[in-house]
This record gives structure tokens, C-alpha cells and sequence, in this order.
């Protein structure tokens, strides 16, 4: 990914009860077990955990384009759900998101990044070496719906 792709106007902020139906919208077109309304409503009131959106301008609008939601607990941020809208792929908006779970991670002494990922994610993979992560275990039959294990990947904050 090269900084030519990353779209001229980005802006990466929290996630709004509004933004919900675009966050629900690509969550639904991105995973095969798709989180409900419900939960990111719950992400949202949850003191643990961050949620954030990348916005872009696309035909006149500010629009949202990815999210991410991880937790702070102790010493760990705890990547929780990623993804980006389809048509916004391959642009450097994951890896931007990536680094703001970095940085606010710093920003509050946490020491530690963690996350689980489909043994069959290679695009999540790489991007999460990208960001310095390195599978530290295994989590046999992690995903219910496939019995697929995960991957444990551990990175440090600083």
C-alpha cells in the first residue's frame, strides 16, 4: 500500500449511534457471522471499549468507510472487530485504524496489543505483521460457525 491510495480526505474519529447502520452495513457484507446492532450498540456504552470509524469523502459526502473496535483492560488493548467497506479496500484505511488503537494504546500506558484472526485470514494477517504482530498461539475451533481455529497474535505497544 503505498500512500497514493490512502484517499485525499480521511478522518479518523469515534463512532456515532448514527454511524451505526453504515458500521452494521459493512460489518454485514465482511464476515460470515456478522455482529447485531445489539452488540455495537453495547461496544458503544461499554467503558472498556473504543470504537472508531474512518470517514471519507466520496461523491459529496462524508462517508464511513471502515471501523475499528478494541478494549483497554489493564495492560492489553484487545482488537475486537475491524473491517472496511468493499470499495474502500487496499487504500491504507485498516492500517490507519491500526495505528490509532496504537497510539491511544500509548496514549494510555498500555504495554501490549493482542487479537484473534481466522488461521485463513491472509489478508488480516499480513496487514497485522505490518503492525508488528506475531501469532503467539493457537485457539483450536475458535469460530462456531466453521470450528476454524484462531490465531493468537501478540504485538508491542511501543
Amino acid at each position: 500500500m503505498s500512500e497514493q491510495n490512502v484517499p485525499a480526505r480521511v478522518a479518523i474519529d469515534p463512532v456515532k449511534k448514527a454511524d451505526l447502520p453504515a458500521v452494521l452495513a459493512i460489518e454485514q457484507k465482511s464476515f460470515s457471522t456478522p455482529w447485531t446492532i445489539g452488540m455495537f450498540e453495547r461496544e458503544l456504552a461499554c467503558e472498556h471499549s473504543r470504537c472508531f470509524c474512518a470517514r471519507i469523502y466520496d461523491d459529496g459526502k462524508m462517508v464511513v468507510a471502515a471501523y475499528i473496535i478494541f478494549w483497554l483492560v489493564a495492560d492489553e488493548a484487545h482488537l475486537h472487530d475491524l473491517a472496511v467497506e468493499k470499495k474502500y479496500r487496499k487504500k491504507g484505511l485498516a492500517l490507519m485504524l491500526m495505528e490509532t488503537m496504537k497510539e491511544i494504546a500509548r496514549q494510555n500506558e498500555v504495554l501490549f496489543q493482542t487479537l484473534e484472526v481466522r488461521e485463513s485470514n491472509a489478508a488480516a494477517i499480513k496487514l497485522y505483521r505490518k503492525c508488528g504482530f506475531v501469532v503467539k498461539g493457537v485457539r483450536p475451533n475458535y469460530y462456531t460457525d466453521t470450528r476454524e481455529d484462531a490465531l493468537i497474535m501478540w504485538a508491542d505497544v511501543n
